[in-house]
């Protein structure tokens, strides 16, 4: 009896179960990650809003610029990279990384309104999946943080309890950030619904390559060099007529 369970471990699921899983992990991010999972993401622009009234995006082009700039330099690839590691170790329950790096992904922030919108949309995330998506992983990451969550480290530790493999769920991630950023764009220029699908379209090989750095990258290669998106989220604080939260 033994020996044949553990021939079935050395041989893996079968390829019904294998496909089932991935099904099942594609609904979930596919949900946790749309514009209709209640976390606001819809109510900010990460500084976009002051960007485009201060002339710095004009069209989709200065748009795409702008925003592969913060996906390669700026909060995309930090937002990676932390949730990389959360990640990770949520997988080798290690409350004490995880703690630290829950507190860096808070801290790391350029700005007061950053910080409302990572934390904001961490703390909302954390309610609805915990009350419909519920898993250890989740309770165990309210145990270690001491202060506000950011919402990649929240949304990597849904990912690491339900067994959703890291490359997806990080890939899946920085999509609905750049669809987040992208819509915001298209309120804001304005831009056309197919400028702003094509802009999406043109960023598709920086999101894998950026996920692709994030992965092998450490914890101490978070860093940001995106000053002037930077000074954006810190001026829409001031500024005269907001849309956005950030």
């Amino acid at each position: 009896m033994a020996k044949t369970i553990v021939r079935k471990l050395q041989r893996g699921p079968k390829p019904d179960e294998r496909e089932n899983a991935e099904a099942s992990a594609l609904f979930r991010l596919m949900a946790w990650l749309s514009p209709a999972y209640p976390v606001g993401a819809f109510s900010y622009s990460s500084g976009i809003e002051w960007a485009a009234e201060a002339g710095d995006i004009t069209n989709a082009e200065t748009l795409r610029q702008w925003l592969a700039a913060m996906l390669t330099q700026g909060a995309g690839f930090c937002d990676a990279v932390l949730f990389t590691q959360a990640y990770r170790a949520c997988i080798e329950a290690d409350g004490e990384t995880l703690r630290s790096i829950a507190e860096l992904a808070a801290a790391m922030t350029p700005s007061r309104e950053r910080f409302l919108e990572t934390t904001a949309q961490g703390r909302a995330f954390l309610d609805v999946t915990r009350a419909t998506w519920p898993c250890p992983a989740l309770d165990r990451l309210i145990d270690a943080a001491s202060r506000p969550v950011a919402y990649p480290v929240a949304v990597a530790a849904a990912a690491a309890g339900h067994g959703i493999p890291l490359q997806a769920a990080l890939s899946a991630y920085l999509q609905a950030l750049v669809a987040n950023w992208v819509s915001a764009g298209v309120r804001l220029i304005p831009l056309g619904q197919t400028d702003g699908q094509r802009t999406i379209a043109a960023l598709e090989s920086t999101v894998a390559a950026t996920a692709d750095r994030a992965l092998a990258a450490t914890i101490d290669e978070a860093a940001s060099a995106t000053f002037r998106a930077d000074i954006a989220s810190m001026r829409h604080e001031t500024q005269y007529t907001r849309l956005f939260r950030s």
